[in-house]
C-alpha cells in the first residue's frame, strides 16, 4: 500500500483515495488501434485503470508503424489489437489487458452485451452506421462513449453521455463558507467571548480575520438597521470601520497587525451572501430529484436528502462546508475557531444524513443504503454539485446545433467548420467506401466529391448556401492528408482524451460538453455544444 501511495501520489492529491479506487477498479474498451487510441490508452494505465480491452480485426502495415510508437515496425503483417496491447501492459504491471480480433460491426450485430461491462469505451475512426448503432447502445444504458480521431492536422472529441453526476467539481474559483453574514449559533457564542479592546498586544494582533470581521459586521449592522455592506461605496466604508480597528502606538501611528490587514483583503469574499447556487437549485428541481424511486442512484437520495434538509432549516441555506482558510492567527484561537467550524459542519451532516434515511425509506430501498464517508463528501462539497447531460448522437446527426448554425452563418469562420469538414468526410465514407484522399491517383477529384458531399450536408441542414462561405483550401486539406495521422496531433489529442476520460471515471471535475475541436494549423481549440 505504501508503494501505490509512493507511485501515484500526484495524483491522489488530484482526485483522492476514493478517486483512486475508482479508476482501478474500472475498465475500459478502446474500439480501433490508432495512434490516438493507443496514446489515450497510455495515458489511462500509467495512473492505473484497471484492465482494458482492445476491439480490432485490421493488421499493422506500414503507415500505422510510421505514425504508431504502440505499433513494432518488425510486426507488419500481424494483429494491431495484439502489438498494441502486448505494448502497452508493460507501461503498468498492476494493470490487466486483453484483445479482440474482431470487428466492432460483428460484434454489435452477434454480441451486444459483451460493451455492457465497461465503464466508459472508446472509439477511434469509427464512422457511419456502426458508429451510431453503438452509441445507440451506450445511450440506452447510460454507459459514457466517446469518440475520438485525429484527421492530418485536426483533432476531434465528442463526448456522449446521458448523464454525469459530480459530486466534486473542484470549482477554480469558490470562496469560503464563513457564514458571517447568517452566523450560527456556536459561531456568536465564541466571538461574543473575544473583547478586542481588553486584549493586550500579542492577542490582539493574533486574533483571525473571521472575529475581527464578525466583530465589526455587528458594529456596522447596529449603524445600519442591520443591514449589510453591499454595495463597493458600503464595503469600502465597512473597510475603513476594520482599518480604524488597529491599534496605534505612543506617537500615533499604527501597529503593523497583518490580521486587519488580512481582514481587510477578505472584505470583498468573506461577505458574498450565503445562498443555495443556482447550479444547486437547478439540481434540485430536477425531475431525477422530484420523483426519487428505489432506482434512484446514491446521487439523487442524497440531493433528495439535501433538498429536504434546506426546505427544513432554519435559513434555507446547504450545510455548512467546516474548512477554513489559513490565517494569521495564534494556534489557540485558529484550532478554537476550527473546531467550532467543524463542529457545526458534523451536525449539518448527520440532518442531512437523517433526510437522506427518510428518502430512501420513502423511495422503498432501505436504510443504511448510503455509507457516511461518501455523505460526509456529499456534504462538504453540496455547494459544487453538478449534473451534466450532453446531446445523443442520433440526435446530433437528425439536425445540426445551434452554435454549429451560427457558426456558420456568421461573417467569420471559426474552427467549429472543421466539424463541419469531418461530417462531410463520413459522408464520403459512406458513399464511396473509403476516406478521401486515400488513392493518390484520384485526389484532385476527392476535392470535388468532397464537396458535392459537404453541399448535400448543408442542404439537409436547410443551409445550402453556407458552402461558399467554406473555401476550398480547407476541402483540399482534408483530401490532402489523406486521413493519415500525424502523431504530434494524435499525441495531443491522446491526452485531451484521456483528460476527459478520466474525469467520468472519477466523477471528479467537470468534462466538456460536449465536443471539443483541435487546430493544429493555427494550434488553437474550441469547445462546442453540438
Amino acid at each position: 500500500m505504501a508503494n501505490k501511495q509512493n507511485k501515484y501520489d500526484r495524483q491522489l492529491r488530484l482526485w483522492g483515495d476514493h478517486g483512486q479506487w475508482c479508476l482501478e477498479n474500472s475498465k475500459i474498451c478502446l474500439v480501433n488501434v490508432t495512434a490516438t487510441g493507443t496514446e489515450t490508452l497510455k495515458n489511462l494505465i500509467l495512473p492505473g485503470i484497471g484492465s482494458f480491452v482492445i476491439v480490432d480485426k485490421s493488421r499493422v502495415n506500414g503507415e500505422d508503424a510510421g505514425s504508431n510508437f504502440f505499433l513494432d515496425p518488425n510486426a507488419i503483417g500481424e494483429s494491431k489489437a495484439k502489438v498494441a496491447t502486448n505494448l502497452l501492459l508493460e507501461l503498468n504491471p498492476e494493470v490487466k489487458g486483453e484483445y479482440i480480433e474482431e470487428d466492432v460491426a460483428n460484434i454489435l450485430e452477434t454480441n451486444p452485451h459483451f460493451f455492457l461491462s465497461f465503464t466508459v469505451v472508446i472509439a477511434c475512426n469509427l464512422y457511419g452506421e456502426t458508429l451510431q448503432k453503438l452509441a445507440a447502445l451506450f445511450w440506452c444504458n447510460n454507459i459514457p462513449f466517446v469518440t475520438c480521431k485525429s484527421f492530418g492536422f485536426i483533432g476531434y472529441l465528442r463526448l456522449v453521455i446521458p448523464e454525469h453526476c459530480i459530486i466534486e467539481s473542484h470549482p477554480d474559483n469558490s470562496h469560503e463558507d464563513l457564514r458571517l453574514d447568517c452566523p450560527f449559533e456556536e459561531l456568536c457564542a465564541y466571538a461574543d467571548t473575544i473583547d478586542l479592546d481588553a486584549m493586550d498586544k500579542k492577542d490582539h494582533s493574533h486574533t483571525p480575520y473571521v472575529i475581527i470581521l464578525y466583530k465589526y459586521l455587528m458594529e456596522w449592522k447596529k449603524a445600519h438597521s442591520g443591514a449589510m455592506p453591499k454595495t463597493w461605496k458600503e464595503k469600502k466604508e465597512f473597510k475603513k470601520l476594520v482599518m480604524s480597528g488597529i491599534r496605534k502606538n505612543a506617537d500615533g501611528v499604527p501597529e503593523d497587525e497583518e490580521n486587519f490587514d488580512e481582514a481587510v483583503k477578505q472584505v470583498n469574499s468573506a461577505l458574498v451572501p450565503s445562498c443555495v447556487p443556482e447550479k444547486v437549485q437547478k439540481i434540485f428541481n430536477d425531475p431525477k430529484c422530484l420523483q426519487l424511486t428505489e432506482e434512484s442512484t446514491d446521487f439523487w437520495m442524497m440531493v433528495g436528502g439535501l433538498r429536504q434538509f434546506v426546505s427544513n432549516s432554519e435559513n434555507g441555506l446547504l450545510p455548512l462546508r467546516g474548512s477554513l482558510p489559513d490565517m494569521f492567527s495564534d494556534s489557540d484561537k485558529y484550532i478554537k475557531l476550527q473546531n467550532i467550524y467543524q463542529g457545526k459542519a458534523k451536525q449539518d451532516m448527520e440532518a442531512v444524513t437523517g433526510h437522506i434515511s427518510q428518502v430512501c425509506t420513502k423511495s422503498g430501498c432501505g436504510n443504511g443504503k448510503i455509507s457516511e464517508k461518501d455523505i460526509k463528501r456529499f456534504c462538504r462539497n453540496a455547494h459544487f454539485l453538478r449534473v451534466v447531460r450532453t446531446r445523443s448522437l442520433q440526435s446530433e446527426y437528425e439536425s445540426p446545433s445551434k452554435s454549429i448554425m451560427d457558426s456558420l452563418t456568421s461573417d467569420e469562420i471559426s474552427d467549429a467548420v472543421w466539424y463541419v469538414l469531418l461530417r462531410a468526410v463520413e459522408r464520403f465514407q459512406s458513399t464511396n467506401g473509403r476516406l478521401p484522399g486515400m488513392n493518390n491517383a484520384e485526389w484532385e477529384s476527392d476535392v470535388n466529391r468532397l464537396k458535392n458531399c459537404l453541399y448535400d450536408l448543408l442542404k439537409s441542414w436547410d443551409i445550402p448556401g453556407a458552402v461558399e462561405a467554406i473555401s476550398d483550401d480547407f476541402l483540399q486539406e482534408m483530401c490532402r492528408c489523406g486521413s493519415s495521422e500525424i502523431h504530434s496531433v494524435a499525441s495531443y489529442m491522446g491526452g485531451v482524451t484521456s483528460h476527459e476520460v478520466v474525469k467520468l471515471i472519477t466523477a471528479q471535475y467537470i468534462p466538456i460538453c460536449n465536443s471539443y475541436i483541435y487546430n493544429g494549423y493555427k494550434s488553437t481549440s474550441v469547445t462546442i455544444d453540438i
